[in-house]
């Protein structure tokens, strides 16, 4: 007897301002199944206070506590149930998970070009928040600034619902952004993206060495760096004791927006699974994780090595789940920020969004964009290099700009 399809994300609002919604997924299990939950909580704008995790290594039973602003809740919901690894369409009940169905499969990407008449403060943002909310992916982003003022932008999207290779869904795309730009907007199209057009997009590959030095390095600082936490605020400890058949990872460290994700991805990457774990967000900002894994082969990291990588590894990516910094680029400034790409593919969503946002906030004008990935160190990075415009001088100095952006990505608002 399965579990009705209905019953598999559960979703209870919540019932006054302040108080958390909570989310209830029950499926069958598959390894990096919280990762991917996570991510599509992250991605709605949400925060997870408080979780519970538990698994018989078949079945699986998982409650978040989020906060955040009021969200599309049914669209929530329905983004949660893909990637439950459980059911078939056409079925009324629940079907155990096959691995065929693990890796989804490639989604076509469509360029979006449209030119506006003029630049203003925060436009970029505007268009990114449409986007965003029209769930199209921002995969590559190409912005330039004519010396008349005109802006031409260049998208490349993919669409979670499938569907902007039809003329409703490309109307109402441009609807949408029509409604926000209103007159500044001169034309816009949108356009199936071959491999010769997104190959023109790909702006340069070259990175300077003393940024791949200091920005990836894969070691912990000793002490602040590119404005993010040093290594001794961030524990990390492995038990062997307490369970008979499972490792113990107990996790301390500041609370930021993603940290439950950054947690999953990088235990998803490692192919660790999670048998039982709680985790929770303190009143004075910290985290707590107590989680009991194992790995593939069902059994305990006894391992030295294996355990000194995995811990290592945690408390880089919780100490710098992003990178960041703002340098010269010949006369002109830039900001740089990275952050690591999953194993399967995926990036951390709504970054692009955060930074125009704060870029929006500090009343700075953005010239050009380039998104692009680079493998560094054996890893695979999503980059975003931004040129401001500081024709009138920025407002504030080059580390206090890091200093907003860095709070805007983190949730440090």
């Amino acid at each position: 007897m399965g579990i009705l399809y209905e019953d598999v994300v559960i979703i209870k609002e919540a019932e006054k301002a302040g108080d958390p919604t909570v989310i209830t997924v029950n499926c069958p299990d598959k390894t990096g199944l919280g990762c991917d939950l996570c991510r599509i909580i992250l991605l709605f704008g949400l925060s997870i206070s408080r979780g519970d995790v538990s698994t018989d290594g078949k079945w699986c039973y998982l409650v978040f506590w989020v906060v955040g602003r009021p969200t599309r809740w049914d669209l929530l919901k329905n983004r949660l149930l893909e990637v439950c690894p459980m059911f078939s369409p056409a079925a009324s009940e629940i079907y155990y998970y096959r691995p065929e169905f693990q890796q989804p499969k490639p989604q076509d990407v469509f360029l979006l070009k449209f030119w506006c008449y003029f630049d203003r403060k925060g436009l970029l943002h505007d268009v990114t928040k449409v986007l965003c909310e029209l769930e199209l992916t921002i995969k590559r982003v190409k912005v330039s600034t004519a010396p008349d003022g005109r802006v031409m932008d260049l998208f490349f999207v993919t669409d979670t619902r499938e569907q902007l290779h039809t003329k409703e869904r490309q109307e109402e795309t441009i609807g949408h952004l029509r409604a926000v730009l209103r007159d500044a907007m001169k034309s816009c199209e949108i356009e199936l993206a071959g491999p010769q057009i997104t190959a023109c997009s790909q702006g340069s590959s070259f990175l300077p060495s003393a940024i791949t030095q200091d920005m990836f390095c894969l070691e912990l600082p000793s002490k602040h760096t590119n404005g993010f936490l040093s290594s001794n605020l961030v524990s990390v400890t492995v038990d062997n004791f307490l369970s008979p058949s499972h490792t113990l990872v107990q996790i301390f460290c500041q609370d930021h927006k993603g940290l439950v994700y950054d947690t999953m991805r990088t235990l998803k990457d490692y192919n660790i699974q999670i048998s039982y774990g709680r985790f929770f967000a303190n009143p004075k900002e910290n985290c707590e994780l107590d989680l009991f894994v194992m790995q593939v082969d069902g059994k305990k990291i006894l391992d030295p090595e294996k355990q000194n990588a995995l811990c290592s590894r945690l408390r880089m990516e919780l100490a710098r789940p992003l990178r960041i910094d703002v340098l010269s680029r010949g006369p002109d400034t830039e900001l740089l920020v990275a952050n690591p790409v999953e194993l399967s593919g995926r990036g951390r969503p709504l970054v692009f969004h955060d930074i125009t946002l704060a870029l929006k906030i500090l009343d700075i004008r953005i010239f050009s964009v380039e998104i692009a990935r680079h493998r560094i160190h054996d890893r695979e990075w999503e980059v975003y290099r931004i040129l401001l415009d500081d024709g009138d001088g920025l407002p504030l100095a080059r580390n206090e700009i890091k200093e907003c952006v860095r709070k805007k990505l983190l949730g440090w608002e």
